[in-house]
């Protein structure tokens, strides 16, 4: 009888341990499961940045914002606080009409970021803009990066919205 209750206890012991780990296991799945279902997210600028937040903050109304020194009229581009062709710090405010120009461009075949790796393959292009600033972005309504973008190729603005701004891409005219 005593050999019978200590057998009954030890397997009862074994099972207590096999729910734990089984419980554990369960918890761990479900949390790889929650971790798929996440839409991964782009990267987003800070609107807090000093010299680029007016710029961020236009975005929300779809408006390419870029500065021209009253001084030397030269076009400043990325946002700052000074003129890159006289130093002067009276900088104004343009709106482009967003129009431009491919002036270069790569095509992403491999991307570690999760929200770009669906995206794959994906053009990259230096674009002029008609008021002159020339910025990096993203080259949208494309089929084959690889054979429908061109460098001279005409684009426009398009708009990827979120909450608190815009993210201005391109897309060919």
């Amino acid at each position: 009888m005593f050999l019978l209750k200590k057998s009954i206890k030890l397997e009862t012991e074994r099972n207590s341990e096999l729910v734990k780990e089984a419980k554990k296991l369960a918890n761990a799945e479900r949390l790889l499961a929650e971790e798929q279902k996440k839409v991964p997210t782009r990267p987003m600028p800070k609107l807090t940045e000093l010299d680029t937040a007016d710029f961020w903050h236009a975005t929300k109304n779809k408006e390419f914002k870029y500065q021209q020194c009253a001084n030397c009229q030269t076009i400043v581009w990325h946002p700052r606080a000074h003129c890159t062709g006289c130093v002067d710090g009276d900088l104004q405010w343009k709106t482009s009409k967003g129009q431009g120009t491919i002036y270069s461009f790569s095509v992403v075949r491999l991307s570690y970021h999760p929200f770009f790796r669906s995206k794959v393959p994906y053009a990259v292009a230096y674009v002029d803009l008609d008021e002159g600033p020339r910025f990096l972005t993203n080259v949208t309504g494309v089929e084959d990066p690889l054979t429908d973008v061109h460098i001279g190729q005409r684009v426009t603005l398009e708009w990827e919205e979120y909450e608190e701004l815009s993210i201005p891409l391109v897309k060919p005219v």
